[in-house]
């Protein structure tokens, strides 16, 4: 298998997410199906985190969003990890009130993830938190992972 991939919860939302009347919404749900359909290429993983949070909601969704997850492998979250998010947290890297989206960094980055794949512009995929998150992993002494969306890690593939 090629490299190894943390799918975070948003990733699987828009996946299977009623069709969006919003045409950037639109777009991002037809970059997550061509994203998906190149899974197999990849080892790819989830964590409890990305189970809890795509349990929630709308049970027709989760239910779908669950059945999605199914084929992946679950990475723990031990005490490390959760330090690894608690310094995140601490640092501003990630807002306090978003703890979940601390933690899906922490776990891929102590589990070697080589790419964390997300929607979340807001909290993770931007190049202010990017930076500050590498700064904090590499001074941890792990190695960052990449952050990208789908249509970013698809790059022209499609």
């Amino acid at each position: 298998m090629g490299q190894n991939i943390y799918i975070e919860t948003s990733v699987v939302s828009y996946l299977v997410a009623r069709p969006s009347k919003n045409i950037v919404v639109a777009a991002h749900q037809a970059s997550t199906q061509d994203f998906w359909n190149h899974l197999n290429d990849y080892s790819v993983f989830i964590s409890d985190i990305v189970i809890q949070e795509a349990s929630k909601g709308d049970e027709v969704q989760a239910k779908l969003r669950r059945e999605m997850l199914d084929e992946f492998q679950v990475l723990a979250i031990d005490d490390e990890i959760k330090e690894l998010a608690k310094q995140l947290l601490t640092d501003k890297a990630i807002p306090e009130k978003c703890p979940e989206d601390a933690l899906h960094i922490a776990v891929a980055a102590a589990n070697g993830m080589d790419v964390i794949v997300t929607w979340n512009f807001k909290h993770i995929n931007n190049p202010f938190t990017r930076k500050k998150i590498r700064q904090i992993i590499e001074s941890r002494g792990w190695i960052c992972p990449e952050i990208c969306s789908p249509e970013e890690f698809l790059g022209d593939e499609v």
